[in-house]
């Protein structure tokens, strides 16, 4: 019965000729393959093999393509009632747009199949993206047909319904490469009230906590667009407390008072190059600072309602010092390049701007800068704005040398054998706004002079002798 009611029905819509009939055959069953892909291949949160991911990274570099062109089809339908031949190009333009949607789409799956990809807008993304291959088949048949029946005059309809899904998937696309609030974020306030946007955030449990204050806007700004409701990478949400603490398929994430061995501080950690490294999708890495204050967090239990993390100082409004050029360089970059070869340490410009100083970097040969190396960079002393001299060899003499740093903004030493004899000497760093001594045996008396410091907003003595009595006083300041 149903059979004979489907040829009927069959026979109605579809041109006798029998080319049109099968190019309507391959479209349904092209559709209706299609449809059943996300039951039959699921997505389950899990990352698959490496060569689904290899592939499904061409998705974002080949979906401008259909895009443009389905952009173009109307525009090329419109100009060819004026010049014929405009028209025949459309038709070849539809037809490249059903392969590169197709092709797209595919991509596009295996990109979130592989790399364990899912939530709410990864769905809504995919299944845009079906309707849009499954529409543009209809507008070609549509377009082909060269019967007068009820295709061929519902070919604009289903082109301004395939504009429609297109705003639709791009959308859905976009938030998830972006963040949901990508376009409406700098939105101006009247058309926000209008829209009503903005009036419902996320529940943060007691925002004058030191998670809804510090830790849970770190998570916001630079993870919840990968591991968010919208798209939830590795089954990880970080847009809750619940969430975080829940972890995601590789289990918890954060282990209370045990920071070193928590999944969350090994991914931000990791060499950016590492295929592990967090955030990834070549978004920029956790500030310093940030990184110790989840680390701090975690080590002393992850609590969702404290008020204070020992070891960690953020005053309130405090503000920053307006930055002060340092002088042009550029007339030592030879010996700036030179340095840089003998010592494996860099001299890394902060702009394009001489006036911006340098910053000295330690990473790569951390373990043998010691104070002797130190020393070698007294040249450059009045162009360094940052040095990074976490976990190298450098004791307490290099206080003597740092003094020296006229213009120093942001010193890194964590990790290092510093125990605070000498520190007194950084106070003639008048420019000084973040100091990192957290990991060495610093003691209260030695960071005393700090206190002298006005400018000196950033303290971090996590894991050091100093550490609990540091923030209750510059906390009560």
């Amino acid at each position: 019965m149903f059979g004979k009611q489907l040829a009927a029905i069959t026979g109605k819509l579809l041109p006798e000729s029998r080319a049109t009939r099968m190019a309507w055959l391959v479209a349904v069953l092209a559709s209706a393959a299609l449809l059943t892909l996300p039951e039959i291949v699921r997505l389950d949160g899990k990352p698959h093999s490496d060569w689904q991911q290899f592939l499904g990274r061409f998705h974002p570099l080949a979906v401008h393509l259909p895009i443009g062109l389905i952009v173009l089809l109307p525009l090329l339908e419109i100009a060819g009632a004026f010049r014929p031949a405009l028209r025949e190009a459309a038709g070849f333009v539809l037809g490249l747009a059903c392969a590169a949607c197709l092709g797209t789409l595919i991509l596009g799956f295996l990109l979130a199949y592989g790399s364990g990809d899912a939530g709410t807008t990864v769905t809504r993304h995919l299944w845009g993206g079906i309707a849009l291959c499954i529409g543009l088949f209809l507008c070609l048949l549509a377009r082909s047909s060269e019967s007068t029946g009820s295709a061929a005059r519902g070919y604009p309809a289903l082109l301004v319904c395939v504009l429609l899904v297109l705003l639709f998937t791009a959308h859905q696309g976009g938030s998830l490469t972006h963040g949901s609030n990508y376009l409406t974020e700098y939105l101006p306030a009247p058309l926000k009230r209008w829209a009503m946007l903005g009036a419902v955030s996320a529940a943060v449990p007691n925002s004058d906590s030191f998670y809804g204050k510090h830790i849970h806007p770190i998570f916001d700004s630079n993870c919840v667009a990968c591991h968010g409701p919208g798209k939830m990478q590795g089954g990880l949400r970080l847009d809750s407390y619940e969430s975080l603490m829940r972890g995601g398929k590789d289990g918890p994430v954060v282990l209370p008072r045990s920071s070193d061995t928590s999944l969350l501080i090994e991914r931000v950690t990791l060499p950016a190059n590492n295929q592990h490294f967090m955030p990834a999708e070549g978004r920029p890495s956790l500030k310093p600072d940030q990184i110790a204050w989840i680390r701090a967090w975690i080590q002393q239990g992850a609590s969702p309602t404290a008020i204070n993390v020992a070891g960690i100082s953020i005053p309130e409004g405090s503000k920053e010092l307006p930055i002060q050029p340092v002088g042009d360089y550029s007339s030592l970059m030879d010996e700036i390049r030179q340095m840089q070869q003998s010592q494996s340490a860099k001299l890394l410009p902060v702009s394009g701007k001489p006036s911006d100083g340098l910053i000295l970097n330690t990473v790569d040969v951390a373990p043998s800068f010691g104070d002797a190396q130190l020393a070698q960079f007294q040249r450059f002393a009045p162009y360094i704005v940052e040095a990074d001299l976490a976990r190298t060899a450098v004791t307490d003499a290099s206080f003597d040398i740092l003094s020296r740093f006229t213009h120093l903004r942001v010193l890194h030493l964590e990790g290092t054998a510093v125990t605070g004899s000498g520190l007194a000497k950084l106070t003639a760093l008048s420019q000084l706004t973040y100091l990192n001594l957290s990991e060495t045996k610093i003691t209260t008396p030695a960071v005393a002079p700090l206190k002298s410091m006005p400018n000196l907003h950033h303290v971090y003595l996590f894991s050091s002798p100093a550490e609990p009595e540091l923030t209750t006083e510059r906390s009560a300041q």
